[in-house]
C-alpha cells in the first residue's frame, strides 16, 4: 500500500492480494495475434442485439498482450496519480509502468514532469527501493513511504550523480578526463505528460495526439466535480491475477449488480435502470441511478442532515447529479466513478496477459476533509470502499480462471453490457489505427424508462 500524502487526516489501507497460486495451461487452442485481431474486427460489426465475448486468447495470449502493449499503451496517454499527491516544488512519487521506471515530479516552476529513473550513466534505476537509500533523493520521504517524498536533487546511489528536478545534470563526480564529455547532454529522459482535470499522464513513445483535445467533451461533463481541486483520501493497491480487460468490462458493465452486488448497489441502483451513452472515440460513459423509491428515501434522510452517500454533498454539483453514479472508461487504461459525494480513480498496470497492478484512490473536495467528523468518516469509508472493492476482485478473479478452461464458450451479451460490446469496438479500432465512432456509424445509447 501506498500514500503519498502530507495531510495526517488522509488516511490509506492495504487490500488483500490476488495473486494466482500456480500457472495454468490453457485447455484452449492457441491462435496467433493476427488470428485474435481478426476475430475482434469481425465480432465488433455485430450488433449489440447479436453481440458476444471475445475469445479467450484476447485475455490469455501473451503475444497479444505484447502487441497491446505496442498498440494500445505505449502509444497513448496512461494515467500516473492526482496533482494534489505532490503539491509543493521537489515533491515526487515513483511509479513503474510497462517496465519503465519513472518520477513524477513537481518542479521549482511549478510544472509537472514526468522523468525516467534510469540513469544515463550506467543504467542505475536511482531511486531503487531497498538499498537502504528509502527510494527517495537528496530529502524526505513522506510517512516512510518508499515511493513518495520531497527531494532538492535527484541522486543516482551507484556513483552519486545528480539531477536537477526538470532532469538536468547536475553534479558528475571525476567525470573531467572523459574528451568531449558536457553534462547538458546527459540529463534524465524526460517522457511527454499531460495534466488533465487533475489527473496526471504520461505518453511513453511521445507520439500520441493532445489528450485534452480528444476529451474535451468530457472535461465539460466533470467541470461540475472540480475533480483538479479535489484531495486525496483512501488509496488501495491491489495485486489482480486477470487481464486488464476484465478489470475494464466488470466496472463499466452494470449488469452484474445483479449478482456480485446483489446486497449492495442492486437494491440502490437497480441493473435494468443503467445505461450507456452514445459512442464516442476517447471514453465511455455509463450512468447509474438511484432507483426513484430509494431517491424519496434518500431526500427524506438529507433532510435529517445525513450523509447519504456517506460522505458530504459536493456542493457544486446539479440536482440531477446527486443520486446517480457516473462511470467512465477513458481509453486506454482509466477508469473513473463520478459519484455524488467523491471521485474514484483507478489507475491499471497491466503486467501480463493474466497479472494487473490496481490502485484505487478516492478523491474528495477539501471541504470534506474538514468536517468534525471527517476521521470516523473516513474510517467507515475505507472498509465499506474495502468491501465493496472486494465483491468485484473475486469476480473478476474467478471470470480469469474461465478463460483457460475447456468449458469456456463464447457467451452473448445482455443490451446492460453494452460498455463491454463498445470496448470490443475500441478494440477493433485502434487496430486499424482509428479510433470508434470515427470509421464506423456511433452506436446510439441504450436508455431505459425508469420504472
Amino acid at each position: 500500500m501506498s500514500l503519498i500524502s502530507d495531510a495526517p487526516a488522509l488516511a490509506a489501507c492495504g487490500a488483500p492480494s490476488f495473486a494466482p497460486r500456480t500457472k495454468v495451461r490453457s485447455a484452449q487452442p492457441s491462435w496467433g495475434v493476427d488470428q485474435i485481431l481478426a476475430e475482434i474486427q469481425r465480432i465488433a460489426q455485430i450488433p449489440l442485439a447479436e453481440a458476444t465475448t471475445l475469445p479467450a486468447q484476447a485475455y490469455t495470449s501473451q503475444e497479444f498482450f505484447d502487441w497491446e502493449v505496442d498498440n494500445l499503451f505505449r502509444n497513448d496517454w496512461l494515467p500516473l496519480a492526482h496533482a494534489s499527491q505532490i503539491p509543493a516544488a521537489g515533491d515526487f512519487l515513483n511509479i513503474d509502468m510497462l517496465g519503465e521506471p519513472l518520477i513524477v515530479v513537481r518542479g521549482k516552476e511549478n510544472r509537472v514532469r514526468v522523468l525516467s529513473r534510469i540513469c544515463p550513466h550506467r543504467a542505475m534505476d536511482i531511486m531503487p527501493e531497498g538499498f537502504g537509500y528509502g527510494g527517495h533523493g537528496l530529502g524526505d520521504a513522506k510517512q516512510g513511504e518508499p515511493g513518495c517524498g520531497h527531494t532538492r536533487l535527484f541522486m543516482c546511489p551507484y556513483h552519486a550523480w545528480t539531477f536537477e528536478l526538470d532532469g538536468r545534470l547536475k553534479g558528475s563526480p571525476e567525470m573531467q578526463h572523459s574528451t568531449g564529455f558536457q553534462r547538458d547532454s546527459w540529463g534524465l529522459k524526460e517522457f511527454k505528460c499531460e495534466v488533465w482535470n487533475g489527473l496526471v499522464f504520461v505518453n511513453l513513445d511521445g507520439t500520441a495526439e493532445p489528450l485534452r483535445e480528444r476529451l474535451e467533451g468530457l472535461s465539460e461533463v466533470l467541470a461540475p466535480w472540480n475533480i483538479g481541486e479535489m484531495k486525496m483520501a483512501i488509496q488501495m493497491e491491489w495485486d489482480c491475477p486477470f487481464n486488464w480487460k476484465v478489470l475494464m468490462e466488470n466496472f463499466m458493465e452494470s449488469y452484474h449488480h445483479i449478482g456480485a452486488h446483489a446486497k449492495t448497489l442492486q437494491p440502490m441502483m437497480p441493473a435494468r435502470d443503467t445505461w450507456n451513452e452514445e459512442e464516442r472515440p476517447g471514453y465511455i460513459r455509463a450512468h447509474l441511478p438511484v432507483k426513484p423509491s430509494k431517491r424519496d428515501e434518500m431526500q427524506a434522510a438529507e433532510g435529517c442532515g445525513e450523509f447519504v452517500h456517506g460522505l458530504p454533498l459536493i456542493a457544486s454539483l446539479p440536482a440531477d447529479a446527486r443520486y446517480e453514479w457516473n462511470l467512465f472508461c477513458i481509453y486506454p487504461l482509466v477508469l473513473v466513478s463520478a459519484n455524488p459525494d467523491r471521485v474514484i480513480f483507478y489507475r491499471m498496470q497491466p503486467l501480463g496477459p493474466d497479472r494487473l497492478r490496481l490502485l484505487t484512490t478516492t478523491l474528495v473536495p477539501a471541504s470534506t476533509t474538514q468536517h468534525p467528523d471527517w476521521p470516523a468518516m473516513l474510517e467507515r469509508e475505507t472498509g465499506r470502499l474495502r468491501d465493496f472493492h472486494l465483491e468485484d476482485m473475486e469476480v473478476c478473479t474467478a471470470v480469469q480462471r474461465g478463460f483457460y478452461g475447456a468449458g469456456y464458450q463464447r457467451g452473448r451479451l445482455s443490451y446492460l453490457e453494452m460498455s463491454v460490446w463498445l470496448i470490443q469496438r475500441y478494440l477493433a479500432a485502434r487496430a486499424c489505427d482509428t479510433w470508434p465512432a470515427m470509421d464506423t456509424p456511433a452506436a446510439p445509447s441504450q436508455r431505459p424508462s425508469l420504472s
